[in-house]
């Protein structure tokens, strides 16, 4: 029994992460309905993100906030060059674009650090919590995706330019006319999602090995978690991750690592076949 409850405590913290992960995905896609390919690459360009920081020297924690103002940048640049001129054309397009793009890194990625695993060597302790030990790499990494996660929701609601970007979300033409700047806002939306992958893909880092490759694993899960919570729902994707994690938690004890996958997507089918709109519903 300690055992299995160690394993759930581990997979609630380590889907938190995916929860972060999974808003930086549904957030853009609920904003522009454009499917971000990218997204694995670019948790995968987040790990490298802070491992470079770490290695010049930077505490790791500190490094976050570079990593978020660099993805929000590298996200503004994606919008501008790979995504808005055909954002009102078909979807397969904006598929391919961002495809492309996550190629792109991929092979920049490949060329600078191969596909060889890294490790940040982050110096870690474990913290006793009622009984059940946990890493405090583990955490904190699910603190900061709390924090971030709540931060983003002040965002949204009760700043003018998260009023804006709902929105344009809800009606874009409507918010044209009411004379928002849509272009800036889908722009700042995609740098604010981009961000949010960059920095699960940083806090991920710091508890376990990667390689340029490892960001389609996370792809993946953010998409399962997505679609639990409903797809555009960004307080929605949170929740998913969490069941994401309590899953891979609670089967850990009892079947091989191998079979959790099958696990997840099965439910990722029968989610998409009978709540079509998520656990919690689509778009808000």
């Amino acid at each position: 029994m300690l055992e299995i409850i160690s394993s759930v405590l581990d997979g609630l913290l380590i889907g938190l992460i995916y929860g972060l992960a999974s808003i930086g995905l549904t957030l853009i896609f609920g904003v522009m309905d454009v499917v971000n390919l990218a997204h694995g690459s670019v948790i995968a360009l987040g790990m490298f993100s802070l491992y470079m920081f770490f290695g010049a020297g930077l505490n790791p924690y500190i490094s976050l906030l570079p990593v978020l103002i660099i993805g929000f940048l590298f996200g503004v640049l994606i919008y501008l060059i790979a995504v808005r001129r055909i954002i009102n054309g078909p979807s397969l397009m904006t598929l391919l674009s961002t495809f492309a793009v996550s190629m792109i890194i991929v092979g920049v990625g490949t060329a600078l650090w191969s596909t060889s695993p890294y490790n940040a060597n982050i110096k870690t302790s474990t913290l006793n919590i009622l009984g059940y030990t946990v890493t405090s790499a583990r955490l904190i990494a699910a603190l900061a995706a709390v924090l971030v996660t709540f931060a983003l929701y002040y965002f949204l609601y009760k700043t003018t330019l998260g009023k804006a970007v709902r929105a344009v979300s809800n009606n874009r033409e409507a918010a044209e006319l009411m004379g928002i700047p849509s272009q800036q806002i889908l722009a700042i939306s995609f740098g604010i999602g981009t961000a949010l992958a960059m920095l699960s893909g940083a806090l991920i880092a710091t508890m376990f090995p990667f390689t340029i490759l490892s960001g389609s694993v996370y792809e993946l899960k953010s998409f399962v978690a997505s679609v639990l919570g409903g797809l555009g729902n960004p307080t929605g994707a949170l929740f998913g991750g969490i069941i994401l994690g309590l899953i891979e938690g609670s089967v850990a004890p009892f079947i091989q690592v191998s079979w959790t996958n099958v696990i997840e997507f099965v439910l990722f089918v029968l989610i998409l076949l009978f709540f079509p709109r998520g656990l919690l519903g689509g778009r808000r």
